[in-house]
């Protein structure tokens, strides 16, 4: 009952942090970055608190277990980013999201235990999960930036359009996430090389081949925006399809094993 009471809190908050960011979007104002940051703070607070209190401090890879802990990074790094590039419209859509999975995790996921793990096998996934993370935070970006582009081609110029951070802030963030993203799922691969028994077994040749071919598409888009300066669509569209591939890659086999199959794997 006490994890319900935080789970509650937590998502209150994470809730009131969106609104205070999406102010321009409702009322045309001017949007509560300072307020909305600081509640959005506490709610990650008070998530690190749940998830060590339902998972027992441990890392719990299992569907609803994993996608909460996934949220919970996505909200802190939101948060860390937005201490130096100010892009509220990162938290309008980030902490609602997180606040859903909070209650998915908390009210309506079946208890689980958090397998054993070895040291080595924690730090691939550790390495793993920022890796996500960070390329989850990058995709965000990349759909305001096609939105951002669109409207502007368009004339569209509400009030939603001025909230968002100028178009070269948002480009120029979104490339160094993609290269930050790029080199921790590069230490992922190598990790899991080095680790993983058997990368290529029945339950992990997937998510290697998915993997690696994130790892190419995000590669390829960083050539060819230091060789050839790609943006604009081209860079949306390989962001897109490379975070699709790591998707499938993480929580694809989890879908399937867990809530279709009901066989609980790591």
């Amino acid at each position: 009952m006490v994890i319900h009471v935080f789970a509650l809190l937590a998502i209150v908050l994470y809730l009131a942090a969106a609104g205070g960011l999406a102010r321009p979007l409702l009322s045309g104002g001017q949007p509560l970055n300072r307020l909305a940051l600081s509640l959005a703070g506490c709610a990650v607070l008070i998530h690190a608190g749940i998830l060590l209190g339902m998972h027992r401090g441990a890392l719990d890879l299992h569907f609803f277990a994993a996608l909460s802990l996934v949220a919970f990074v996505v909200s802190t790094l939101t948060l860390l980013v937005n201490l130096s590039r100010p892009v509220a419209a990162l938290g309008v859509i980030v902490f609602p999201l997180t606040a859903l999975l909070v209650a998915v995790d908390s009210f309506l996921a079946p208890p689980t235990l958090p397998l054993t793990m070895d040291w080595q096998i924690k730090l691939h996934v550790t390495v793993a999960l920022i890796a996500f993370s960070v390329l989850s935070i990058a995709t965000v970006l990349a759909i305001l930036l096609a939105v951002q582009e669109r409207a502007l081609r368009h004339r569209q110029f509400g009030p939603w359009l001025r909230a968002l951070p100028p178009l070269t802030l948002t480009e120029t963030l979104l490339f160094r996430l993609i290269a930050a993203g790029f080199v921790l799922l590069t230490l992922t691969l190598l990790t899991g090389a080095l680790f993983v028994d058997n990368l290529f077994s029945q339950h992990l040749a997937h998510k290697t081949i998915l993997s690696i071919v994130a790892w190419l598409v995000f590669g390829v888009l960083l050539y060819g925006r230091w060789r050839h300066g790609w943006r604009g669509q081209r860079a949306v569209n390989l962001t897109l399809i490379g975070m699709v591939a790591l998707v499938l890659a993480f929580f694809g086999s989890k879908f399937v094993l867990e809530l279709i199959l009901h066989r609980p794997v790591g």
